[in-house]
């Protein structure tokens, strides 16, 4: 190998990207299928996708026939394929009715689309604090946080690492005395659905951030089967991509039928439209209803083609990753680098990031590590920089004094590059300029 002099920096002739997506040649040839089908919007791969979703939430298993007529009816109605994660944050608080006046609680350790989607349907963001030595949400303050008028707490499962709901469901059923579910508004069928979804949980609602947690468990629940509604993320970036692309799914509610959940969720992503695309294609079928002057944010079955095919390699890629994990656990203890937990007795990630926390240095020495990873060739990141720092959120009145804990956490973070292109060999080489690079700054 070919090494170079840069910035004195040994530079090695090798480029490891941060997250590339993993395509093969499963999922070309079926884009080509889909292409060559006449049909290429929602339609029935869609379905079958979001069937097969249902089945691996529930079964862990991705290769159940959902083409059969018994799988078909089993699954579906259960998960609904969309455009976007944050189109299922959004459609996921407007099916249980959150608007304005209400609040939502959400951690300030995070990404946008977790407070956005808040914002977009009208209610008021409350940020809550880290933890002191974790990312997850600050369980006593989002206690403190909850007042009559929350309808919701946002956790964030970072990096596929599940947080402690079990902790989170105890606070929310704790403080029910203070819950109010909304009254049905008349001759509003969305309305009506909210205030059964609400009256049936009798408490605040539990909606699971899982954009990088698709294949996650906490004790033995895979991810979806855990909160009250969950949002998924087919990003580029994501173990399981569709180029773009989400997914809601929801815990059943009592008195309410899934079809029924899962029919709203079409009129939100279809323009209030009650026949879709593929159902109007139908003899005689052209009519339709606009039931709700509502949004456009539906899948395409060229976004589902992708993703059937990921989804058959799914587990050995999750497997893959954890293996890389491992690899990189036994380097960062040789060298005294923090770095998170993927997997305890009772939770299983997806390992979708490898977030290491580097002792004793600042914001300022966390860039420079991460630039001279750069030159070479290794590309790093940042997950997150908390929301309360960005201008947008600081704009609406947010104090960052109040969140330390996430501002501390931050400030030396450092996400190394972990996805299924990289080889072992690549593996080692993050390993030893990593090593390098730290020892400079430690």
């Amino acid at each position: 190998m070919i090494e170079i002099k840069k910035n004195n920096i040994n530079m090695a002739d090798r480029h490891i990207d941060f997250s590339p997506p993993d395509m093969s040649e499963l999922e070309v040839e079926e884009v080509v299928k889909a292409l060559q089908s006449g049909w290429i919007t929602t339609g029935l791969r869609t379905k079958l996708l979001e069937r097969r979703l249902a089945a691996y939430i529930e079964t862990d298993d991705t290769t159940i026939n959902c083409e059969n007529e018994e799988n078909s009816q089993k699954y579906t109605n259960r998960v609904v394929c969309l455009n976007s994660a944050t189109a299922a944050e959004e459609l996921n608080l407007r099916i249980l009715g959150v608007g304005p006046g209400d609040e939502v609680i959400v951690p300030a350790y995070t990404y946008t689309s977790t407070a956005s989607a808040a914002i977009h349907v009208g209610a008021n963001v409350v940020f809550v604090d880290s933890q002191t030595n974790s990312m997850e949400m600050d369980y006593d303050a989002m206690e403190k946080a909850i007042t009559p008028r929350t309808k919701a707490v946002i956790p964030v499962d970072i990096g596929g690492i599940m947080c402690d709901y079990d902790k989170i469901y105890d606070v929310v059923e704790k403080k029910a005395s203070l819950y109010s579910p909304m009254k049905s508004e008349k001759c509003n069928p969305l309305s009506d659905l909210s205030s059964r979804i609400q009256r049936s949980l009798g408490r605040v609602a539990v909606l699971s951030d899982a954009a990088h947690a698709l294949g996650a468990s906490y004790k033995n629940q895979k991810e979806g089967a855990v909160a009250d509604f969950t949002s998924f993320s087919f990003h580029a970036v994501k173990n399981f991509t569709t180029a773009e692309g989400g997914a809601s799914t929801w815990r059943s509610f009592y008195g309410i039928e899934n079809s029924e959940i899962y029919h709203f969720y079409q009129l939100l992503s279809l323009h209030g439209q009650n026949k879709d695309a593929l159902a109007k294609t139908k003899q005689g079928s052209w009519e339709y209803d606009i039931i709700g002057p509502w949004y456009k944010c539906n899948m395409t079955d060229i976004m589902a083609a992708i993703g059937l095919r990921q989804l058959d390699r799914y587990k050995n890629m999750l497997e893959r990753r954890a293996e890389m994990i491992g690899r990189y656990n036994r380097a960062m203890d040789e060298i005294g680098v923090e770095y998170r937990i993927h997997k305890t007795k009772d939770i299983v990630s997806s390992n979708h990031l490898y977030q290491v926390r580097i002792p004793g240095i600042g914001h300022e020495k966390r860039c420079k590590i991460i630039s001279d990873m750069s030159e070479y060739g290794v590309a790093c990141n940042v997950h997150f920089k908390p929301l309360i720092l960005m201008s947008g959120y600081r704009n609406l009145g947010i104090d960052p004094e109040k969140y330390q804990n996430a501002i501390r956490l931050y400030e030396n973070e450092v996400s190394l590059p972990l996805h299924t292109r990289m080889s072992d060999e690549d593996v080692d080489y993050v390993i030893e300029k990593f090593k390098i690079v730290v020892k400079k700054y430690l």
